[in-house]
């Protein structure tokens, strides 16, 4: 499959400004070389650690949900390669910055390289423990994470804006993707079943 036949086939299940995004993003630029081929592959692939980069449908849902607009502060919790920060980082615009938070050295090596060949500049990424959130940036306009939680973590709620959206995987083994709303408090819908490596960390699952 090719990047249009890919981007077409999802037209009417997500927005057009996200079907746009991932046309503007190269998402070879963020597999590993062997596996450029199968870059517009609707399916997750290894980027090496034990860590996947999510399928090109499940990065589209998730930035769908949040209906990012632009000049908004994104925290990213499981940043991996780095394509599913780039692709947030085009929907917000030069005017928005996104704060991508990896655990594993290796990977926030390979996602600031790749983001550089990209020449994406609104992404800051950084190295530590997710699970906690990054509260040196909050509040956040949007929470996005790409890695499942046992729950909806306390930091993630604090740190979210008032008006603010997350969307987050939660549940060991089966899990549920999550739409969570801060309004005068929180509110939660379920919007699907999922599959994604764990959170790991402080307030996430232990290694």
């Amino acid at each position: 499959m090719n990047k249009k036949e890919l981007l077409e086939g999802m037209r009417g299940l997500v927005s057009d400004r996200v079907i746009l995004a991932m046309f503007r993003v190269p998402r070879e630029l963020f597999v590993p070389d062997d596996l450029r081929s199968k870059a517009y592959e609707d399916t997750p692939l290894p980027i090496g650690y034990g860590q996947t980069i999510s399928a090109p449908h499940m990065v589209a849902i998730m930035c769908s949900l949040l209906d990012l607009q632009e000049g908004m502060i994104v925290l990213e919790v499981g940043g991996g390669s780095g394509y599913h920060a780039a692709v947030i980082a085009d929907l917000i615009g030069a005017q928005g910055h996104v704060y991508s938070i990896e655990r594993i050295p290796g990977l926030v090596a390979q996602a600031r390289s790749n983001l550089e060949l990209a020449g994406i500049k609104n992404v800051t990424m950084i190295q530590g423990d997710g699970s906690i959130g990054l509260p040196e940036h909050a509040p956040y306009d949007r929470i996005s994470v790409a890695a499942a939680a046992p729950n909806v973590p306390e930091p993630f709620k604090q740190q979210l804006k008032i008006e603010g959206k997350m969307v987050l995987p939660v549940g060991r083994g089966y899990q549920e993707l999550l739409l969570v709303t801060r309004k005068n408090g929180f509110s939660v819908e379920q919007k699907m079943g999922v599959a994604f490596v764990p959170l790991v960390g402080e307030k996430g699952f232990k290694e």
